[in-house]
């Protein structure tokens, strides 16, 4: 593959996840000179079923994406371990590759500051981001009913009709029911029927790592439509820094190929789309003389206010067969607890309180009703070492009663989270690795225990013998990286505008999950690419 650089360009482009590609897709289609330049491979769509296989059995395989070795090097010497590489997928398509899929829009709430808490607003409202999400659930083919009552205004249907529930969602429904707690559909983007020239979903069950089928959307979609409209994509191509010219702007982006050789691409506009651990990383390894605390950190913030979803969960086993593992995505979900998490739970029939209400500060809860409890039997008979009748009656034992709730829950905007440079370690290229410094905090703690609490009053009245609660003292990330190039109108308290532009230097936008003010707890792919759609018209308007 030629990875020299294209002698003339309009935009560059770094990083071909979900931002970078509908970026460039929309760019080039404007008739724009667009470089696309990631730091991954190009994977084999051809290849995902062997992929999958190797997922599912037993045994250090290493990572199916490629992650792994110098080349991913982190570090994380904050107050919790953060995992970064289980979330990350270096390559054209990014973490779409792996995502589980689901797609919701933030709520008014989340953009004005409006949370019983005391979390910032956003420099922008609900309604800017409106029609960019209306356009970008077109672009990722979204599967979704418009039967949630607690979801923000919105205009027309989803593109694809909504998948039906589950088998296990019609056993939570009775307990709900009961407890006056609303089910409703989850958006996904995956087809529910053939959509831009992909196929239907046909139930591997595999999303996680790997979709074979093609059903669910991943950003490689949109990096070939950019090449079609003659955008040049170099991948193995990571991005070392970016080098400015005497007026502050960007002049080039250095890149390394994989035999080792440096280039600089220029380019009258630069976008970075690395996510929100390698955006901020790139703008500290681009410190000079004239940017001595790194590209785009006039205000010292660049890194900061790093932020994540945690997942709150509690399962069991029921008396009768809840058919798990059918299928590998979310059917229904609860949005109810969103902008009123302290809110009591109570018995229809009695009124007699299960949980009781709080006014003290909640982040939002957004609550699952899990499809994929348990063990599969494809996971049992793979790892087992039994044959015949007797593997065959250890299935029939260990599978078939599991069920399970989980959520998220928004992690609070705090400074001290950040993402640094650890000049001790470095890459396989000789840079600093990126360091996580990541806290929690007692909002948050009590958010989960709230998740927690519901999660229990539901299984509770279903019955359900409980025997696992993940919650405050053993949870984890969601791997939704936010927060550390924060958007704002303030130079001296943000990182860029809501044009998405760096506020110091004017050829440089970031379109990634890194510009969020607040994490919400909504899964957040819908809206980098609702600001990446956004992104793309400020561009096009300097051009």
């Amino acid at each position: 593959m030629d990875r020299e650089p294209s002698e003339r360009a309009d935009v560059c482009v770094v990083g071909a996840g979900p931002a970078g590609a509908l970026i460039a897709s929309q760019l080039a289609s404007d008739g724009q000179e667009v470089v696309v330049l990631e730091a991954g491979p190009r994977f084999d769509r051809s290849k995902r079923e062997q992929q999958m296989e190797a997922a599912i059995r037993p045994g250090d395989h290493g990572s199916v994406w490629e992650m792994g070795g110098d080349r991913d090097a982190f570090s994380a010497s904050g107050e919790r371990y953060y995992p970064l590489n289980i979330s990350r997928v270096k390559g054209v398509g990014g973490s779409t590759l792996h995502w589980q899929g689901m797609v919701m829009r933030l709520h008014p709430s989340d953009f004005d500051g409006s949370h019983d808490t005391d979390d910032p607003a956003w420099p922008i409202n609900y309604e800017d981001l409106r029609p960019y999400y209306a356009d970008a659930e077109r672009a990722l083919g979204v599967a979704g009913d418009a039967d949630n009552p607690f979801a923000p205004p919105r205009d027309g249907a989803y593109p694809l009709p909504g998948f039906p529930p589950s088998y296990s969602d019609s056993l939570f429904a009775e307990a709900c029911e009961r407890l006056g707690i609303t089910m409703h559909s989850v958006p996904n983007a995956r087809n529910s029927e053939p959509y831009d020239g992909r196929g239907s979903c046909v139930g591997y069950g595999t999303c996680q790592p790997v979709c074979p089928s093609g059903a669910k959307y991943d950003a490689s979609v949109h990096i070939e439509d950019a090449e079609a409209e003659g955008a040049r994509v170099i991948d193995r191509a990571p991005v070392q820094h970016l080098v400015t010219d005497g007026d502050g702007r960007v002049e080039a982006a250095v890149y390394a190929t994989p035999d080792g050789t440096e280039h600089r691409q220029t380019a009258r506009e630069f976008v970075i789309a690395a996510g929100g651990v390698e955006t901020p990383r790139l703008l500290l390894l681009s410190a000079s003389d004239d940017h001595p605390d790194g590209l785009a950190n006039s205000s010292g913030l660049v890194g900061h206010y790093f932020m994540d979803h945690l997942f709150a969960g509690t399962g069991g086993t029921l008396d009768r067969e809840t058919r798990q593992n059918h299928v590998g995505f979310l059917t229904s979900e609860c949005h109810q607890f969103y902008d009123d998490p302290g809110q009591a739970v109570e018995h229809v029939s009695d009124g007699e309180t299960v949980v009781g209400a709080t006014d003290e500060a909640l982040s939002p809860l957004k609550l699952e009703f899990l499809n994929y409890a348990g063990p599969s039997p494809v996971e049992l008979a793979l790892s087992g070492e039994e044959w015949g009748d007797t593997l065959l009656s250890s299935l029939r034992e260990s599978y078939g009663t599991s069920i399970a709730m989980g959520g998220l829950v928004g992690q609070p905007p705090r400074k001290e989270n950040r993402v640094t440079l650890d000049t001790s370690t470095t890459d396989d290229h000789g840079n600093p690795v990126p360091d996580i410094q990541w806290s929690w905090g007692d909002r948050l703690e009590r958010s989960l225990s709230r998740a927690n609490e519901i999660q229990h009053a539901v299984l509770s009245e279903l019955g359900v013998d409980i025997s696992w609660t993940v919650g405050p003292a053993d949870t984890g990330p969601a791997y939704h990286h936010m927060g550390t190039t924060r958007m704002g109108t303030d130079s001296e308290k943000s990182v860029v505008n809501p044009q998405l532009q760096t506020h110091d230097v004017a050829n440089l936008s970031i379109a990634s999950s890194s510009v969020f003010v607040t994490a919400g707890s909504m899964n957040p792919t819908l809206t980098i690419a609702a600001l990446a759609l956004k992104c793309a018209d400020h561009v096009s308007e300097r051009l």
